[in-house]
């Protein structure tokens, strides 16, 4: 294996030049391992303990995914058995295995978000060049990973019996913590920021041979003794080289000086290498001399990103640890590398607590050390009730912030002090949870309302708020949330922070634990619903219900999709009506319904978008008797009557209430797969007879493949509307895991997985058959069986879309001279008007063309009278 292509194939997340000093300039660090070696030493030093790889799973999608073909919408059978070849390979040995999945982008990454995105959208428009160019596949070095892949793959992984988590922040700190805390034998990824937290061993997922199961590890202690820094320094020179949070551009300067007078430069070092081993010297010969005596402020050109760098430096941190460079220097309070002066005796506990005496104040403050992480916690004396509270230091603000000790959780619950009235706001724990919930104080009333605060996502977030501005209603004396509910318990996820920030919140400085709200948009009113909602989102069971319910801002990455070509949608126009019902069904629960609903933030890539802000997206109002149901009563009632309700809400987001009793009657898993038919062709008014033939006879020609066959297809050429075609279908199947978890899960998930009802090749071999003008017969292979399900399904789709007067006729009925039908039309040629567009089902998406950035009622106008939106 060579050692030099290290991190070479990974995508450029993490530190910035960091893969490529280590592959070229660091060679040694990268040690070959076995994974069966290091289990059977993992068994034999913990014996009755299972060896446990933490694995993140967004870095390992573009290994996963072997199968050949990647451009038709994806080879889905071939791709769930290669997942399960590899699950099965390390389970033989005995190795369990815990997977992670981004579960939202943090506001601070959201820049080099946007930034990927866009350089997403280049390669795409490069990859449909080639395609109409060549008419074949392009090759590995342009690979697309298919749309919906990470969804998907969660899903694959649950049914494979594995154990999968979704991030409630930034996914690679949540698996660095998780490998920490549970011992785990490793990290299996390919992020560079692995090398920087103080954590397990990391293990290149690249570099993985799985028949040997063998890889290399790259050791952090072999990276720090190169660079001549510690391993608490890597967290500083991480931020300082520039990572997902710090802009690259931000220390550029900083950096040329640093090289200018690093003096040891070997002509051998590429320009970069030498950049991160000046930078390493500066942090070793310069900024450690002052350690302790200047803060980095005055060491560092920080200027006004202050907050930010300390910022990108905590993010490092797991739970228990700290960074000897946040120096504080303060009356009253004591800094974290201040020398220990004297003991004072607990005479309950027996243990010693060291005391820090402040050169300022002359008073001994005592500091509580964790048993565990070695570390001294700052403690402050209660004049009244003579206990200590330990107090985390800022130091930016110079106050110390108290934290009140759980007796059952020995865990820290942060204070926070209001820096106006200089008082402490109580912390109110959950006992089921253990996590502290601030309330703050109404300066009005006077009244507190809680701060539900998640620890793995760092936001304080208000849960109970009510039109009356004076009341508020805590959610930390609820009992009732410990009743079993039909959608799951909350699960143990114990991950907990050691500095608590809101991505949403402005804060001054770093360290200031109080929760500054800067806007509160999309909560829900009941803790118990959204406790449910957490839930499902933490097990991978669900998809953007609970940062729909949480934050109101969502995302979706890119899609295969054609700019140039404007006959076909964006995925993102599609089914943007659907997802507003499904706005209006989690944001409403309340008598004004959609009307009073907020606005949710939609991060969606399509052409012509900057992405500079996101889609301000409003509720739509669903049209089935009753209106909009009542969340609670789907997610909570046990009834068995229930079940219609909820088969009623999933349809109503589709708008496809009145085909009701039609689905019905439709087999799985075909049902799932006839609701998304349905609602494109209605939709969209592009789509012929010859592609509903394609979609249906790839998806009953499926039941009867093997894997092996499906490998063995071989296609004529390439077709980009067919491209386009099989990305739209899948992300309509992203779609429905959303509408259907939000509904209370009416439908098995199962029956709309795409490795049960899509194959890419399949389709795309179908829909060229189609075009060529192939009978039914031909299409459906000569098999009898599947051409009388066909007539059933065609029969079906035809007869819902004439009740909403959308005809579904032949392509060559469009390829005589017609106006306005079929064709390709040119680009920015959206038509403003659709003869199939519905009254009440949304805005069509010719209207919602690139540069709608808000969608205010005026623009919907000619739906006012029944979409249920508020002028």
């Amino acid at each position: 294996m060579d050692r030099q292509m290290v991190l070479s194939r990974s995508s450029a997340m993490g530190v910035r030049g960091l893969q490529g000093f280590v592959g070229s300039t660091c060679p040694h660090i990268c040690t070959v391992v076995s994974f069966k070696e290091l289990a059977e030493q993992h068994r034999n030093k913990h014996p009755g303990c299972t060896p446990t790889i933490v694995v993140d799973a967004m870095c390992c999608l573009r290994y996963w995914y072997t199968p050949e073909s990647w451009i038709c919408g994806g080879q889905w059978r071939e791709y769930f058995s290669a997942l399960r070849d590899f699950v099965k390979t390390f389970t033989d040995v005995g190795i369990k295995l815990v997977f992670f999945f981004d579960g939202m982008v943090e506001q601070d990454k959201r820049d080099e978000w946007v930034k990927r995105r866009l350089k997403n959208n280049r390669e795409i428009s490069r990859i449909f060049h080639y395609i109409k160019s060549h008419r074949e596949q392009p090759g590995r070095n342009m690979f697309f990973i298919p749309s919906g892949l990470a969804i998907f793959t969660r899903f694959a992984l649950k049914t494979l019996g594995q154990e999968t988590l979704c991030s409630l922040q930034e996914a690679d700190y949540e698996v660095a913590s998780y490998g920490l805390q549970n011992n785990c034998l490793g990290i299996l990824g390919e992020d560079t920021d692995y090398l920087i937290y103080d954590t397990c061993p990391y293990f290149s997922i690249s570099e993985l041979c799985l028949e040997s199961l063998e890889t290399v590890m790259l050791c952090r202690e072999k990276l720090c003794e190169s660079l001549d820094i510690s391993l608490a320094d890597l967290p500083l020179l991480a931020c300082l080289l520039g990572n997902d949070i710090i802009p690259e551009g931000m220390f550029e300067s900083f950096r040329y000086k640093c090289l200018s007078s690093y003096t040891s430069v070997k002509g051998n070092f590429d320009k970069k290498g030498n950049i991160i081993l000046a930078v390493a010297d500066h942090i070793s010969k310069v900024l450690c001399l002052h350690q302790g005596e200047k803060k980095l402020e005055e060491m560092l050109p920080l200027g006004p990103n202050k907050a930010l760098f300390y910022k990108g430096v905590a993010s490092y941190l797991l739970p228990g640890q700290k960074s000897p460079w946040f120096f504080q220097k303060s009356k009253g309070l004591v800094s974290l590398d201040k020398e220990v002066g004297s003991i004072h005796s607990d005479p309950e506990s027996k243990q010693e607590v060291p005391m820090c005496t402040d050169s300022e104040t002359k008073h001994g403050v005592p500091v509580c050390t964790d048993p565990e992480s070695k570390q001294g916690v700052p403690v402050c004396t209660d004049s009244e009730t003579k206990q200590g509270v330990p107090v985390c230091t800022d130091p930016e603000s110079r106050q110390g912030v108290p934290v009140c000790i759980d007796p059952e959780s020995n865990q820290g619950v942060p204070m926070c002090t209001d820096p106006e009235s200089k008082q402490g706001v109580p912390v109110c724990t959950d006992p089921e949870s253990k996590h502290g919930v601030p309330v703050c104080i109404d300066p009005d009333s006077k009244e507190g309302f809680a701060l539900c605060t998640h620890p793995e996502s760092k936001q304080g977030v208000p849960v109970c708020t009510h039109p009356e501005p004076k009341q508020r209603d805590p959610i930390c004396t609820h009992t009732e949330i410990k009743q079993k509910s039909p959608l799951g318990a909350d699960p143990e996820f114990k991950l907990e922070a050691v500095i608590c920030t809101n991505p949403e919140i402005k804060q001054e400085d770093l360290v200031n634990m109080e929760p500054e709200v800067k806007e509160q948009v999309t909560m829900v009113s009941d803790p118990e619903i959204l406790k449910i909602a957490r839930a499902h989102h933490v097990q991978a069971e669900s998809y953007l219900v609970y940062s729909i319910m949480s934050s109101g801002e969502i995302e979706c990455s890119n899609t295969l999709e054609d700019a140039l070509d404007q006959a076909l949608p964006s995925q993102a126009f599609v089914y943007r009506p659907v997802r507003q019902r499904v706005y209006s069904l989690l944001l409403g629960g309340d008598a004004g319904g959609a009307s009073t609903c907020p606005t949710v933030k939609e991060w969606f890539v399509y052409s012509g978008n900057p992405l500079r802000r996101p889609d301000l997206v409003r509720p739509l109002q669903m049209n089935i008797p009753g209106g909009t149901p009542n969340l609670k009563l789907l997610w909570l009632n046990q009834d068995p009557g229930l079940q219609a309700h909820r088969l009623d809400a999933l349809l109503g987001c589709f708008d496809l209430f009145s085909s009701r009793e039609e689905l019905q009657a439709v087999e799985n898993p075909f049902k799932a797969l006839c609701c998304l038919l349905i609602y494109l062709f209605v939709q969209v008014d592009t789509l012929c007879l010859e592609d509903l033939h394609a979609f249906i006879a790839q998806a009953l020609c499926l039941q009867g493949k093997s894997t092996v066959q499906l490998v063995d297809l071989q296609l004529d050429y390439i077709d980009p509307r067919a491209v386009q075609l099989g990305s739209l279908l899948v992300r309509g199947l992203t779609t429905l895991v959303l509408v259907n978890s939000a509904c209370g899960f009416p439908w098995r998930t199962s029956d709309f997985m795409p490795w049960n009802v899509f194959d890419g090749k399949l389709f795309h071999q179908k829909y060229l058959q189609s075009e060529k003008g192939y009978s039914v017969e031909a299409l459906v292979e000569q098999n009898r069986s599947r051409l009388t399900k066909f007539h059933a399904l065609k029969a079906v789709v035809c007869k819902a879309c004439v009740k909403e007067n959308r005809r579904i006729v032949s392509r060559q009925h469009w390829r005589s001279p017609q106006p306005g039908r079929w064709g390709r039309q040119g680009a920015g040629a959206h038509r403003m008007s659709s003869e199939y567009s519905r009254a009440g089902q949304g805005q069509h998406w010719r209207d919602q063309g690139p540069g709608n950035r808000q969608y205010e009622p005026d623009h919907w106008r000619r739906y006012s009278s029944s979409s249920g939106w508020s002028n």
